[in-house]
């Protein structure tokens, strides 16, 4: 989607940080933002700071881990300017950094709740009204570097949410039309409130992050990317995959015949009656 004027965004988790960053960024290009969280001391002030820029804006007190606070969020926005064109599913959350076996396993239901169910919530609910509504719109859902390799050590859940939105997304791109933008938001480490001040202040700042994003989000691209040095990790885990494959599992003649996508997509698009469009 190259041209945000007039178009609705809708924020979750947009108050602060990444989050506003956007919601600033996409006012900016002339959108009516909407934003949502469950501290609306918080969602006042960041109405009031856009505002005084410019950006029509409004807000809604929702828990985005709740299926039904998500319907009405959606109710909200689109009673508000009778459409809605994007939504950036940002709401996230970190737990104490502890070894797995360790976590306790609240820990693990509470992230899991914002940082993944968050994102179907918003993806379903708002994506089938997309489709119903049958005009170019968006999903971006924010994953992370954590989305394409353990970036952060004693903090394997966190990690496991990130890899739960990157397949999500996924998902999405390929089963959603092509009049619906899907693309996978992956910050590294960003200026924000998400952890301690004295740990996230030595990140990229967060106006560094969101200038390197908006344009490929306006290009339509799936990732969306930010820190150069993610790719020392990416080569060392693809690397690491493709010894283990050369050694053990190496390509042949006619190898593609024990392939799951191979043998099951053409199957799974005759059923369904959706054509799934490639990722490349």
């Amino acid at each position: 989607m190259e041209n945000f004027t007039d178009k609705v965004v809708v924020i979750p988790g947009g108050a602060t940080g990444i989050g506003f960053g956007f919601a600033r960024a996409f006012g900016a290009e002339g959108a009516k933002i909407v934003l949502a969280g469950r501290r609306e001391n918080r969602l006042q002030e960041a109405i009031a700071n856009l505002e005084k820029l410019g950006v029509e804006a409004t807000y809604k007190v929702t828990d985005v881990s709740q299926s039904d606070q998500v319907e009405a969020l959606a109710d909200y926005a689109w009673d508000w300017k009778g459409h809605v064109d994007v939504i950036i599913n940002n709401a996230g959350v970190m737990v104490d950094h502890a070894p797995v076996l360790e976590m306790p396993i609240e820990d693990f239901e509470r992230i899991f709740a914002v940082n993944f169910y968050s994102v179907v919530w918003g993806s379903k609910i708002f994506g089938r009204r997309f489709l119903e509504q049958g005009t170019p719109a968006a999903i971006y859902n924010v994953g992370s570097e954590n989305s394409l390799f353990h970036g952060t050590p004693l903090n394997g859940v966190y990690v496991a949410t990130k890899h739960s939105v990157f397949a999500i997304t996924q998902s999405l791109y390929e089963e959603l039309p092509d009049f619906i933008d899907v693309g996978l938001i992956c910050p590294g480490f960003v200026v924000s409130e998400l952890g301690p001040e004295e740990n996230m202040q030595h990140g990229m700042p967060t106006d560094e992050f969101i200038a390197k994003a908006m344009p490929q989000l306006k290009a339509g691209e799936f990732f969306v990317v930010s820190h150069a040095y993610n790719m020392v990790p990416i080569t060392e885990r693809f690397e690491m995959l493709k010894r283990a494959y050369e050694k053990y599992a190496p390509r042949y003649d006619g190898d593609q015949q024990y392939d799951v996508r191979t043998v099951i997509k053409p199957v799974l698009e005759e059923k369904s009656g959706v054509k799934l469009r490639e990722l490349c």
